[in-house]
């Protein structure tokens, strides 16, 4: 089983604090990625009723995405570095394949791609950013857009002509260093979704869901991957689940307190207990065809959580 480090910045994290993640992430040498979210506005509730409150409880504010990971590409070595999921509401797509490109560039191609619709209406309200009806399609058209971009050949221009998007003569510039860019697509609907993995998706992700419900959609998946003429093998499968770890329950229960959650519901719905509790639910994820793991870390302050996981979790999963 393959683990990566997934941090969500905007609930308040400035890029020292992301840099020190990933490269304790990186230097245990367990974790093979560190990907973040794609967010400006916090989500959750604030303590108290009070606005300015909420506000305080997103400080520093939030970082951009790819600018972070542009950071990182200098700042680290050897951890790959990606996001889930970019929102394709925030960029165009053709400056969407000229800043990953580069940032492939400055990391000695270690990035990969999760692109999203977009879903969050307020933190586009609050940015000035348009959320536009329809999203799916858009979506559609980007992925086909910034992986046409990638894979033109030099010398060669590219054109596109959707309902959303035109792009005539493109040069098609900057090429990534990789060969190709893993591609991430996820999400739960039932025929879209999992039509856009078969075209387009080099990985596919499940945040957040039950091992019954992941083992649908994989199911869903890898049918549309077999209709698109591809290999339903060809994709990883990999869930993204809260990690709060605790060498006993006590230590189980003040992570748990720290992120503002309940420890029972974490077990329920996470990846949370003692190491060997969350061996054999990172299990039975693995019986449906997971292979690949996105602890989602809460509390960017607590690096011994990553020690732990990397010390008595990992070693057991092979």
């Amino acid at each position: 089983m393959d683990l990566r480090i997934f941090t969500e910045p905007q609930q308040g994290a400035d890029y020292e604090t992301l840099l020190r993640v990933a490269r304790t992430a990186e230097e245990l040498g367990t974790f093979s990625a560190f990907f973040r979210s794609d967010h400006y506005l916090r989500m959750g509730g604030a303590p108290g009723a009070d606005p300015a409150a909420a506000v305080r409880a997103g400080l520093p504010g939030p970082t951009d995405a790819w600018i972070t990971l542009a950071g990182l590409a200098r700042d680290t070595s050897t951890i790959r570095l990606g996001t889930l999921m970019t929102a394709a509401t925030f960029r165009l797509p053709g400056v969407l394949a000229i800043q990953v490109a580069q940032v492939d560039a400055m990391s000695g191609g270690r990035v990969e791609f999760g692109l999203g619709a977009g879903w969050f209406e307020e933190e586009h309200n609050a940015y000035g950013i348009p959320f536009p009806k329809e999203r799916f399609g858009r979506l559609e058209e980007q992925l086909a857009i910034v992986t046409g971009l990638w894979n033109t050949k030099l010398g060669d221009t590219f054109d596109f002509a959707g309902r959303y998007y035109t792009l005539t003569d493109s040069p098609a510039l900057p090429k990534p260093v990789q060969d190709r860019i893993p591609v991430l697509i996820g999400g739960k609907g039932p025929t879209r979704t999992p039509a856009l993995a078969g075209r387009f998706a080099d990985e596919f992700n499940l945040p957040f869901v039950s091992v019954e419900e992941s083992a649908a959609q994989f199911g869903r998946v890898r049918a549309a991957v077999e209709r698109a003429g591809r290999q339903p093998d060809e994709l990883v499968y990999s869930n993204a689940l809260v990690a709060c770890v605790g060498r006993d329950d006590a230590e189980v229960a003040r992570r748990a307190a720290a992120i503002g959650r309940d420890a029972d519901e974490l077990r329920a719905n996470g990846l949370a207990g003692t190491p060997d509790e969350v061996v054999e639910a990172i299990g039975r994820y693995a019986e449906i065809g997971t292979r690949r793991v996105y602890l989602q870390i809460l509390d960017l302050h607590d690096l011994d959580h990553l020690e732990l996981i990397a010390s008595r979790v990992a070693p057991q999963l092979g």
